[in-house]
């Protein structure tokens, strides 16, 4: 018999690492693709039009047509130029402070009464979500019915108690308020979820080690939890103004601004300036958007610095 030839059978040769690099890099492009074009198409394209119509006059037939003429900085003039821009700015951050500090204050404390973990401790704080969950129409009506000036039913309970009644949404003195408590309401739920979390992350450890100390409640909260909670705090503080600078819903819903501009904020004003008159000024109401933007942008920068100087410390 004759000898018989076996073939070798070589294996395939490796992929060299550029291959294995370059289809890492097409992988992550392709995961990639879809939030990038997501950030285009609803943020980055809204925010050009928003800065292109604040640049130019544009009337209902030239936003039309296309061929409004270029303004400049001459809708800002016009914006800081208004008797209504100082009330504005006035009440927006009477309203933004405000509701910041007694949301992150009772959200603070509903937390801290939260993380004890007692029976049926789960069960309100679902109840307490409920706020968070409606819809802010719901919401805003609710509190309208709630303080109307003849049929609401805080002015029942404060009849009930001998006090007369409060002109809550038509008296320039309670409107701006009225709006305050609708909105520290609303916003109270979220404070206590992001708070609640992060209070579960301290390690209990290390409020046995403060006890041992001998630190009492006070003690144990201002030198231990607070410090510890700063980063979850930060976080919810920023977004929590970031939120509150664009609050329109709840003010347009129970005083539209009024009465007599008492409650408009720049949210408010921006939205009649574009929409709310038989003669619509998209410009300056562009303008006046804008302004919202670049304040919650400054303040994000300002966390961002504030975060690095702690990273690096």
């Amino acid at each position: 018999m004759g000898d018989i030839t076996q073939t070798e059978v070589r294996p395939a040769p490796a992929p060299s690492r550029a291959s294995r690099t370059r289809s890492g890099q097409w992988a992550a492009w392709a995961f990639l693709a879809p939030v990038v074009l997501y950030l285009l198409v609803f943020y980055a394209y809204p925010l050009y039009r928003n800065v292109e119509l604040s640049l130019r006059n544009y009337t209902v037939r030239s936003f039309v047509q296309g061929d409004a003429p270029f303004a400049g900085f001459g809708n800002y003039a016009k914006v800081f130029g208004d008797a209504t821009f100082a009330p504005a700015l006035w009440h927006t951050v009477v309203f933004t402070l405000v509701s910041l500090v007694f949301q992150f204050g009772i959200g603070l404390a509903l937390a801290l009464f939260f993380v004890r973990h007692f029976r049926l401790s789960a069960t309100l704080r679902a109840l307490f979500l409920v706020p968070w969950l409606l819809p802010l129409i719901v919401s805003a009506s609710t509190w309208s019915w709630m303080l109307n000036s003849d049929s609401g039913v805080v002015n029942a309970v404060l009849a009930w108690s001998g006090i007369g009644p409060v002109n809550w949404l038509t008296s320039p003195d309670w409107s701006l308020w009225s709006v305050i408590i609708a909105n520290v309401w609303i916003g109270i739920p979220f404070n206590l979820v992001v708070l609640y979390s992060g209070l579960q992350a301290i390690p209990p450890a290390v409020y046995e080690a403060a006890a041992l100390d001998g630190a009492n409640g006070w003690q144990r909260f201002w030198k231990v939890t607070f410090p510890l909670l700063r980063p979850v705090s930060a976080i919810t503080v920023l977004l929590g103004l970031v939120y509150t600078l664009k609050v329109f819903d709840i003010i347009w819903i129970m005083t539209k601004g009024g009465p007599s501009g008492a409650s408009t904020t720049f949210a408010t004003w921006s939205y009649r300036l574009g929409f709310g008159n038989l003669v619509p000024a998209f410009g300056p109401g562009a303008a006046v958007g804008n302004l919202l933007i670049v304040t919650a942008l400054a303040f994000g920068l300002v966390y961002i610095r504030v975060q690095r100087r702690q990273a690096l410390a």
